[in-house]
């Protein structure tokens, strides 16, 4: 069965021209032209991915992005916007979006984007399944995106499971910023610096439930997962 996408986009041409090449792309494209429309289509159908523009008609893409959040954190989403103003970008990903991508865009890199997103959201054949780590008190299920402490699960978003498991691979070690932009979204420009930093912030939310697990910013040169024990 082809991936069911759910795209938002008001500009009709770009909306109809991307459209089919996503079909050629044999995806299934819902194509929507305002944010309440979008939503009434998001709460109908089990889509695999949205992607959403920012600057929509009556309801605006940071808007329809908390909607969905709030009912499904594990969808992989991805704003495709003119905005391109890093603090819009950080709003973006704050929002838990899993990748900002700027207009004019790349269509082979966007399918390229989404085909990534689709492989690492397959949905689990049980909470328990895959590799676990033990980090402090939790237990993360790379696989799963979830992480478990005394019975209560989380669903990371892609970028949030993709950072941790990096910094997991040599706890307590320095690991150089830009090694870590690299490895995960292949540049180190500024944006992608920020957006590390704001995946980061996240992380040390998700993991607050355990006092004695820090992630350690050295200013301007890494990062380090220290962990009890």
């Amino acid at each position: 069965m082809k991936p069911l996408l759910l795209y938002v986009e008001d500009d009709v041409n770009l909306g109809f021209v991307t459209k089919d090449n996503l079909e050629l792309a044999q995806f299934q494209v819902v194509h929507c032209t305002t944010g309440p429309e979008a939503w009434r289509c998001f709460e109908q159908h089990p889509f695999d991915l949205c992607i959403l523009d920012v600057m929509l008609p009556q309801t605006d893409g940071f808007t329809l992005a908390r909607q969905i959040r709030q009912i499904d954190d594990q969808i992989p989403l991805l704003f495709l916007s003119a905005l391109a103003d890093k603090d819009d970008r950080l709003q973006g990903l704050r929002l838990g979006a899993d990748d900002y991508i700027t207009k004019p865009f790349s269509i082979e890199e966007l399918i390229l984007k989404i085909n990534v997103f689709l492989r690492r959201s397959k949905p689990p054949v049980s909470m328990h399944t895959g590799l676990i780590q033990a980090i402090g008190s939790y237990q993360f299920n790379f696989q799963n995106l979830t992480l478990e402490i005394d019975g209560h699960y989380q669903t990371l978003t892609h970028r949030e499971a993709e950072v941790l498991h990096y910094l997991m691979a040599r706890p307590n070690t320095l690991i150089r910023r830009d090694e870590i932009l690299k490895a995960i979204w292949g540049d180190n420009d500024y944006f992608m610096g920020r957006s590390l930093d704001v995946f980061i912030s996240r992380l040390r939310k998700r993991l607050g439930a355990d006092s004695s697990i820090r992630i350690e910013n050295l200013h301007g040169i890494g990062f380090r997962l220290l962990l009890p024990g």
